[in-house]
């Protein structure tokens, strides 16, 4: 049966059922026509704030929670041990096993209309799995959600499938990838084993592609600017207007040994800034808007991560502590108390243990081996507002609701 029109999945229906948690879902206000409001999703809530949920995951014992930020009500859901990594979309967790790939909706999302958006909560739920073990690369829009194995095939699965409860059928994208396959205006866009961007249609069939490479390609984001690839000699910003792909180069500007470039990037979303490690010692940060690097001597790297736009940037390091750093000037400004426990290596960015999560208003941290997670207020020189206590050991963490 061919797929529906981009624009029709956009914002699917959310049924009800096989919830494994009950939350009680807003009955459909009407308007004086007896139509449903703008923005209206069945089976969930709206709400008029961010409903941040923090999807949690203990690796060797398989213990999977989901702590949600409004309530500070903690749920536990079913195991999914061996899990090497675990990454999500802003609404499902993605819990990469050698087994396959498992898929949590954590019921919590936005739908960004750009001049306004909108905020649900609904109920969690197991979703199923989907093909792929560890090194399985998920990236989604609201339409679609790719999936690029460590072999680089890519499988292009319908959104509104998951939104349904199950992971559906899926169609293969010709060839194979270096990286991810990134959706991006109602397109796809990801880069060959030899460098060369291409773009896909939502039927999978190759489209104009901007005259541009980038070699090695490791880590993406994406961006109000555009889609940024890491590529061995700095950044690839690839953007659309009206159709037409353009792309432009971001380089370092200076010789970057393979050890200190840039191939983990951890942002707020809906930011242009990024960040990376730059090998254990020092940060990149990407400015998208102003198409500069600026390297941050830090010390050693444990995470790193920025609200943006004026904030300070977040570095946690070997010491368990939490430290701002003045991105303009690389002016040390801040730093809590020790917060993590156990030892800590640098260099570890995007394995399992303490990660920096960003939203709107807090960053949140998690303690693996204190069996907690921390709220940070960036905005209040990196203020301690929350500690939430668990049961289990966090070392895999991620924020869904934005």
């Amino acid at each position: 049966m061919p797929w529906a029109p981009a624009a029709l999945v956009a914002i699917s229906l959310l049924t009800t059922g096989c919830a494994s948690h009950d939350e009680t879902a807003s009955a459909p206000r009407t308007t004086a026509s007896g139509s449903a409001p703008h923005g209206y999703v069945e089976g969930a809530q709206e709400k008029a704030e961010q409903q941040s949920r923090l999807l949690l995951n203990d690796p060797a014992t398989g213990e999977t929670r989901v702590l949600d930020l409004i309530t500070g009500k903690t749920h536990e859901v079913s195991r999914t041990a061996g899990t090497t990594e675990l990454t999500t979309d802003g609404r499902f967790g993605y819990f990469h096993t050698a087994g396959g790939t498992r898929v949590l909706d954590g019921g919590a999302w936005m739908v960004d209309h750009g001049d306004h958006v909108h905020y649900y909560r609904a109920a969690i739920r197991d979703v199923g799995r989907m093909p792929g073990g560890p090194g399985t690369r998920v990236r989604s829009d609201a339409a679609v959600t790719a999936v690029t194995d460590e072999d680089g095939r890519t499988r292009v699965h319908r959104r509104a499938e998951l939104e349904q409860g199950k992971a559906g059928p899926s169609r293969t994208l010709p060839g194979t990838h270096a990286g991810a396959v990134v959706p991006y205006a109602e397109h796809l866009l990801g880069a060959t084993e030899g460098g060369k961007v291409v773009v896909y249609d939502r039927e999978g069939r190759r489209v104009a592609s901007p005259d541009a490479r980038c070699e090695d390609p490791r880590g993406d984001a994406v961006t109000r600017r555009g889609v940024v690839l890491g590529c061995a000699d700095g950044a690839l910003l690839v953007r659309e207007d009206d159709g037409v792909f353009t792309a432009e180069k971001i380089p370092y500007g200076s010789d970057v040994p393979g050890e200190e470039r840039a191939t983990v990037f951890r942002h707020r979303p809906g930011s242009d800034t990024l960040t990376a490690p730059a090998g254990d010692q020092a940060v990149w940060v990407l400015d998208v808007t102003e198409r500069t690097w600026t390297r941050v001597n830090t010390g050693p790297v444990v995470s790193v991560n920025t609200a943006g736009e004026g904030s300070a940037l977040m570095v946690l390091q070997t010491d368990g502590s939490l430290h701002g750093y003045d991105i303009a000037t690389g002016q040390h400004v801040s730093k809590t108390k020790p917060l993590v426990t156990g030892a800590l290596e640098a260099g570890t960015e995007g394995n399992a243990g303490p990660v920096i999560e960003v939203d709107r208003s807090r960053a949140y941290l998690n303690d693996p081996k204190g069996k907690r997670v921390y709220e940070i207020d960036y905005n209040d020189n990196l203020r301690l507002a929350r500690t939430f206590d668990l049961d289990i050991e966090p070392a895999l963490m991620v924020e869904a609701g934005r």
